[in-house]
């Protein structure tokens, strides 16, 4: 005689069936686990192990303090020798967009100073974007570049053509004929900071992915130092092997 599924299992399939047929949107937040469980006629507990189930699949994510969300597909973002952000977004269906938060020049900190291999102190052109995939934000970038090498780096016209082109690369590429290879990439995990929380749209007790990289041109001279903090929700770094020539 078959065994009776127990009753969070039977629960978690009435869910995925929910989210399979999208009564629940990717994105969406499930009602309570109060209204699950009356809805189901189950105690919390029970209601509880069947999110968790779903949780294991990756079909929905709990948010502490928010609820439980109807989880998106995991976006993969291969680290390699090209930094190529939104070919990798293209290649999955998604449309790569930046919104530029910060554009200033400051001094060299004791970070800065060593990634870009310059004296401390020294000015740099900071260049802040918050990165989105279908208009949802899933990583806040800060690059670094050294004015000594760009003097023109902040002029208006750089400025519009980063906004109008959406890439750093193609920037670096067309105006200074510098290629823009990754030297470089350090991936930590912590958690996440109070503004960008406000910009990533998660809450303070999340953790991100926080990727530290160096970034040269053709001859091998530090052009960038950049520190991007990833919603570790929603982003998967791998690394390839052709990193660096041989």
């Amino acid at each position: 005689m078959n065994e009776i599924m127990p009753i969070y299992v039977q629960i978690a399939d009435k869910l995925r069936q929910n989210i399979h047929q999208g009564i629940y949107q990717l994105g969406e937040q499930l009602p309570t686990e109060t209204k699950l469980a009356e809805q189901f006629a189950v105690n919390r507990h029970t209601l509880r192990q069947a999110i968790a189930l779903l949780k294991t699949e990756g079909l929905l994510r709990v948010d502490r303090g928010r609820g439980t969300f109807v989880a998106a597909k995991t976006i993969r973002y291969a680290i390699g020798k090209r930094v190529r952000y939104n070919q990798t977004l293209k290649t999955q269906g998604l449309q790569a967009k930046f919104q530029l938060l910060r554009v200033l020049e400051v001094l060299a900190d004791d970070a800065v100073a060593k990634g870009l291999e310059i004296p401390c102190g020294e000015p740099v052109a900071l260049i802040e974007r918050l990165g989105l995939a279908d208009e949802e934000p899933i990583s806040v970038g800060t690059g670094y570049f050294p004015l000594k090498r760009f003097p023109d780096f902040l002029e208006p016209k750089n400025i519009k053509f980063l906004r109008e082109q959406q890439s750093i690369s193609q920037l670096l590429q067309q105006v200074y004929g510098c290629d823009h290879i990754r030297r470089s990439t350090c991936v930590s995990a912590r958690l996440v900071q109070p503004q960008d929380a406000k910009w990533l749209q998660i809450p303070l007790n999340q953790p991100i992915l926080l990727a530290e990289s160096v970034n040269v041109d053709q001859a091998g001279n530090v052009i960038e130092y950049g520190v991007t903090r990833l919603r570790g929700d929603r982003m998967e770094l791998f690394f390839e092997n052709n990193l660096i020539d041989d």
